[in-house]
């Protein structure tokens, strides 16, 4: 037996092996009281007390010595540091040897003289919670603490809650927050996991909040009008501060009226707080959006934009007002504007994680309609590792299309046809709405180049049902008519470009985007007539620049070049392409043989377009050069000077690249500045 005041000093410390048995063998008997103290501290007590009933009631009646006396003995033996804590492998010994409904029980005495005390468990909740502890009150603490935290920290708000599932939460009583933390962490399959629990019992609680999530849920896996129903199930008596919300999801689904009773004109914010007069000012915003005189949209959706910033709160919403405010800039034709706001969403993490995607894709979208396409990469790059879950299926699809739209732009065609076969799978994985207008219409226009029409057929014509149904709304539908402008122009078919040219041509009243694309569409068909005066032209390619989209502009006036008669208009206008698309770049030849046009750059092989003449070429480069600039097949050119259309061929490659051409169009502009001065006056 040890001595009742001190344990021996070749036993003052515990081995790290065989801790449990020298607990059981050493803290015993008189000792019992000492691992009596050392459990109690362990477990979360702390000196001078309170201590537990029993321990207490052992000291304060006498039955064993007083407890600075314990104290001492644990001190001396090196069991207990001076601070009060127990020796980590002493505590580690006693928590794992001792019968856990031993320690349980003296966690919940704790928790009581907590709750007597009116002290909040802090994080020892949590320590509690992970131990295995089931205690309503640890429960309810968890469950409080992950409220707080939702709007401001999801991340932390989602841990919260498990744990305070672990300590016996309820889980149909959480549902709808849990789901929302996991939602604005960017877990959308346990988020939409959690709410179908939710949603699938007789009488679900925080049903509002619930709808939201679900709402949301659906508008990330691009599925808006399942957003839309979930909100009529709710309906209008029960829907309050969510109105807003589902008016949003109503317009971008194409149900105006269900969206007029969700939100009447003239509803304002269910209270005066920053918050609620943002989700107000957004439901506002897109119902300006829809008026033949859209431009108080704008302005209304920035101002809902900022003060939800402000609010520095994070909700599950079908779109963010970033998100909107950044659309309608794009579709008003001031991509610079998008670009500015989109930015301030995503660094202010507007949204929280489940959002920082989606608006840095928009924001991509607006530097590639800017021309500038390496911010556009690195805007893509951000969303990719803006949060650790794959981009949901709304976002995968904008993204997909924005591929697409760089590799058009940069004329290589193995690029664009594989950006083609990843968009055409992330069609499959998502349906129409109002929101995803641009990258359907950028599709359109590269269906039509790969002659592949027929697999965007059947989601162009919701496209036109969905404007059919919101009454043609000039904002949203005529970037979309411009792309069926396009689109028919690659297609060369009038009849399908008809309709389209008048429709821009009705909104060109109210819309200058309107007026300018319509003026550009004139002038295509001019051009591809060769019937155009390179004035007006210019006009148009210089209209189409001012509007945020400087590449079709300077695409209109290289595509004029290629066909201008007369040497001063090529010149003329391929400085106006040079000047609005200074890169250089130039688009390749499609499937089909037919080209989307660039600009020629001074810069490429340091030469300007202006002092290019025919010393380059040899003499039978130049026969083969007029041939080819009379639009002849190399078969033809050979029959014609009597080679083999392989030699033909050699010496159309040769020219190419003395020249420095980089595709069959470029060649084109490049073969008549060389021959200017050597060819005729064209009668």
């Amino acid at each position: 037996m040890m001595d009742h005041h001190q344990l021996s000093a070749e036993e003052d410390l515990v081995p790290a092996s065989g801790s449990r048995q020298f607990m059981a063998e050493q803290l015993r008997g008189e000792n019992a009281v000492v691992r009596e103290l050392l459990l109690a501290l362990s477990v979360g007590f702390t000196l001078p007390g309170p201590l537990p009933r029993e321990l207490e009631r052992k000291v304060t009646g006498g039955a064993v010595e007083s407890l600075d006396a314990i104290v001492s003995r644990a001190e001396s033996s090196g069991l207990l540091q001076p601070d009060g804590l127990v020796v980590g492998t002493v505590q580690h010994a006693l928590l794992t040897s001792t019968p856990t409904a031993r320690i349980h029980a003296l966690q919940r005495e704790l928790v009581g003289l907590f709750a007597a005390e009116g002290r909040c468990l802090g994080d020892f909740a949590r320590e509690l919670a992970r131990g295995g502890l089931a205690d309503p009150r640890v429960a309810a603490e968890l469950g409080q603490a992950g409220d707080k935290a939702l709007e401001h920290d999801p991340n932390l708000a989602a841990k919260l809650y498990d744990e305070a599932l672990l300590a016996g939460a309820d889980e149909l009583a959480t549902a709808a927050r849990r789901a929302q933390a996991a939602l604005a962490t960017g877990d959308l399959d346990n988020a939409g996991r959690i709410i179908d629990g939710l949603l699938g019992c007789p009488d679900p609680p925080d049903i509002r909040l619930g709808i939201d999530v679900a709402a949301a849920v659906w508008a990330q896996r691009g599925m808006l009008a399942r957003s839309a129903d979930v909100y009529s199930w709710l309906g209008p008596q029960r829907v309050g501060p969510s109105a807003a919300p589902a008016a949003v999801a109503m317009i971008g689904c194409g149900n105006r009226a269900g969206a007029e009773k969700m939100f009447p004109d003239g509803a304002g914010p269910e209270s005066p707080t920053l918050l609620a007069t943002a989700l107000a000012q957004m439901g506002k915003g897109m119902m300006e959006s829809l008026a033949a005189d859209p431009h108080q949209g704008l302005p209304v959706l920035i101002h809902a934009s900022d003060m939800l910033t402000a609010a520095g709160t994070t909700l599950p919403l079908p779109e963010t007002p970033g998100a909107l405010a950044g659309l309608v800039a794009l579709h008003s034709g001031e991509p610079h504007l998008a670009e500015t706001i989109l930015r301030a969403a995503a660094t202010a993490g507007q949204g929280g994680d489940a959002a920082k995607p989606r608006l840095f894709l928009l924001q991509a979208w607006s530097a590639m309609q800017q021309d500038n396409a390496e911010e556009a990469r690195l805007a893509i790059n951000e969303a990719s590792k803006a949060n650790p879950w794959p981009l949901v299926p709304r976002d995968e699809f904008l993204c997909a299309a924005l591929e697409v739209g760089l590799a058009r732009r940069s004329g290589e065609v193995h690029d664009l046809v594989m950006a083609w076969e990843r968009a055409r799978e992330a069609m499959l994985h998502t349906t129409v709405d109002l929101y995803s207008l641009l990258p359907w219409g950028e599709l359109m226009i590269t269906a039509a180049r790969l002659r592949e029409s027929r697999r965007v057929s059947h989601y162009l014509d919701e496209v036109w049902k969905l404007l059919q149904q919101l009454g043609e709304p000039p904002l949203w539908a005529v970037p979309m008519h411009w792309s069926a402008v396009q689109a028919a122009l690659l297609n060369e078919s009038p009849a399908d470009l008809a309709p389209h040219a008048a429709a821009l041509a009705r909104a060109a009243h109210h819309s200058h985007l309107a007026s300018v694309l319509a003026g550009a569409g004139k002038a295509w068909v001019s051009v591809l007539a060769a019937q155009f005066q390179a004035a007006d032209v210019e006009t148009a390619a210089r209209a189409l620049n001012a509007v945020g989209m400087p590449w079709e502009g300077a695409r209109l006036a290289g595509h004029a070049a290629a066909r201008a008669d007369e040497r001063k208009d090529m010149v003329r206008l391929l400085s106006c392409a040079r000047d609005l698309h200074p890169q250089g770049n130039t688009a390749g030849p499609n499937s089909s043989g037919r080209s989307e046009m660039r600009p020629v750059g001074a810069e490429n092989h340091g030469m300007d377009a202006g002092q290019q003449d025919g010393s380059a070429l040899s003499e039978r480069e130049k026969e083969v050069a007029r041939l080819v600039l009379e639009g002849k097949t190399y078969r033809e050119i050979g029959e014609t000077i009597y080679i083999s259309p392989r030699t033909a061929e050699h010496h159309i490659a040769r020219m190419r690249r003395r020249l420095g051409a980089e595709n069959r169009s470029d060649l084109l502009v490049r073969l008549r500045l060389a021959l200017g001065s050597e060819d005729p006056p064209r009668e």
